[in-house]
């Protein structure tokens, strides 16, 4: 069983700056991928970024250039960096953990006022 807590998020003027960190514990295994996932309100779910054992990221178009997903692996935590906040990026921001099962987060709400 994997235990994942999130944490970083509030509210913020469009144009600021968010950390939100998610720290995993239980049976992570070495190799794994960990990603953040939103969802708005009335909205599905969507892929932020994520960001393999190895290191390799994928990020969503929409959040480009503004937006960085970083590991610590001896902390088994993810990071993401949200520059240049929109308020389009208002949600609630989901962590995900994927080795031989899928675990989710509950959740930090992030709000971005124009």
């Amino acid at each position: 069983q994997v235990q994942l807590v999130e944490s970083g998020g509030g509210l913020v003027q469009a144009g600021g700056s968010l950390r939100l960190s998610c720290a995993a514990s239980g049976s992570i295994f070495s190799i794994n991928t960990m990603g953040w996932y939103r969802q708005a309100p009335g909205k599905q779910r969507e892929l932020v970024a994520v960001i393999t054992s190895g290191g390799s990221t994928n990020y969503a178009d929409s959040v480009k250039g503004r937006f960085t997903i970083s590991r610590e692996s001896a902390k088994n935590t993810v990071y993401l960096q949200m520059n240049s906040l929109k308020p389009e990026d208002t949600g609630v921001y989901y962590c995900k953990l994927v080795n031989t099962r899928v675990y989710w987060g509950q959740g930090t709400q992030v709000t971005v006022s124009s």
